[in-house]
């Protein structure tokens, strides 16, 4: 017997934040150009521009998580929207 999407939520089944992850092959590559060229960004840089860039490493990252959970909490807002006014 499945169990619901609720239990799999109470069970710690249900985790958007990883399992919505887009793995495409347009990402994977886009993934790869973005490594390739922060790593010829990065090797031309002195010590000091290295660790300035690592720290905007870091906000940009944090920038990207607190994006996603807007949009994560704006989508789940919209979504039982639609379905208050369909079972309404």
């Amino acid at each position: 017997m499945r169990k619901s999407i609720l239990e799999e939520l109470y069970y710690g089944n249900v985790c958007p934040c990883t399992d919505c992850r887009n793995t495409s092959d347009e990402t994977t590559e886009l993934m790869s150009y973005l490594a390739a060229h922060h790593k010829t960004l990065s090797d031309g840089l002195t010590d000091k521009q290295k660790e300035t860039l690592v720290k905007f490493d870091d906000c940009q990252c944090e920038l990207i998580d607190i994006n996603e959970r807007e949009l994560f909490i704006y989508a789940f807002k919209l979504g039982m929207r639609f379905a208050i006014e369909t079972l309404a």
